[in-house]
């Protein structure tokens, strides 16, 4: 039996690729790269990976013979170009090598790195931000499914729209990132937002929220908020002023977008770049290059640690 060392480099591979991902699921840093929906997708991907490796590995050892390959003219012919794997090594199969084992290098070596204010300035985060009310509609907006005059009713004596606080959305749902939800659910989270004068952005309503409030800031004029992001600043910012900023992923990292709020405080100089806090603030309007942004006065604030899933996500919804 003679070892066919290219073979079972191949082999070697297939299977870090599937420990890769096995690792990256196993210690949870698997939502640092792609949405929590697509988890399955990358299981499935590391069960393919180990099939594919014990495949390969029948193919590391063969039977030493006294010449060399031989191709059966009944096959195909021996003037063949491709290569069955014990061909001699070369600078171009090196290259190749290369460029499949590194990704594996820095994913085992390396630790998975939040994407933070050096991205964000990458990003042209204030340009991003100035620009969400022209964004395109997405397919997760809704249409607000209450006529004016319901919305009117709503309101007499100062009570919620019956329908929806006696249905209210479950708490355990906003904690599931990965569930979908019907177009109902989906609308009822808009109204409860149109109603509420104090609006808790968390980490399930953040992005449809702050979506909603980017098509008629005007509309939550006044209203009191409650968030949480790290700190980016730009050039041109004043003393008092930087972003509450969060990343959007919608498929993987390779997509993620920035979200946040100008704000302003007068302790905003102290601050660094990245540090995270928690703030509490009323939404007002303010003009940045020409844009018109909504902007929070922040009342009081607090340092806080990196949340353990620091990403935000769009919700699902389900399309019927």
């Amino acid at each position: 039996m003679q070892l066919q060392f290219q073979q079972a480099a191949r082999a070697l591979i297939l299977l870090a690729f599937s420990a890769l991902i096995f690792k990256l699921h196993f210690t949870g840093e698997i939502t640092k790269f792609i949405n929590p929906k697509y988890e399955s997708l990358s299981q499935v991907a590391s069960v393919i990976f180990l099939i594919l490796f014990f495949i390969q590995i029948t193919r590391t050892w063969k039977v030493k013979k006294s010449s060399y390959h031989h191709c059966d003219q009944h096959d195909h012919d021996c003037d063949h170009n491709h290569d069955h794997g014990d061909s001699s090594f070369n600078t171009k199969k090196l290259i190749s090598y290369i460029i499949i084992v590194f990704p594996l290098l820095t994913g085992f070596l390396l630790p998975a790195k939040v994407l933070d204010a050096s991205i964000a300035n990458k990003k042209g985060a204030m340009l991003a931000l100035s620009n969400q009310k022209q964004a395109p509609k997405e397919e997760n907006n809704k249409e607000d499914s209450n006529p004016p005059e319901e919305m009117e009713e709503s309101n007499i004596n100062g009570q919620a729209n019956p329908s929806i606080d006696d249905n209210p959305v479950d708490p355990a749902l906003l904690e599931n990132q990965q569930k979908e939800i019907s177009d109902e659910e989906y609308n009822q989270l808009i109204q409860q937002l149109e109603q509420n004068q104090n609006i808790e952005m968390n980490d399930y309503v953040y992005a449809a929220y702050y979506e909603e409030m980017s098509k008629d800031i005007n509309k939550f004029k006044g209203r009191k908020i409650e968030l949480k992001g790290f700190v980016y600043k730009e050039d041109g910012f004043a003393q008092n002023q930087l972003v509450i900023s969060r990343f959007l992923i919608t498929h993987c990292v390779a997509d993620a977008s920035i979200i946040g709020f100008l704000s302003e405080f007068p302790e905003a100089s102290s601050l660094d770049k990245d540090t995270w806090i928690k703030a509490n603030g009323v939404i007002e309007i303010t003009t940045y290059n020409g844009k018109e942004l909504p902007v929070l006065k922040i009342t009081d604030w607090e340092k806080i640690s990196e949340p353990n899933e620091p990403y935000l996500y769009p919700i699902s919804v389900k399309i019927l």
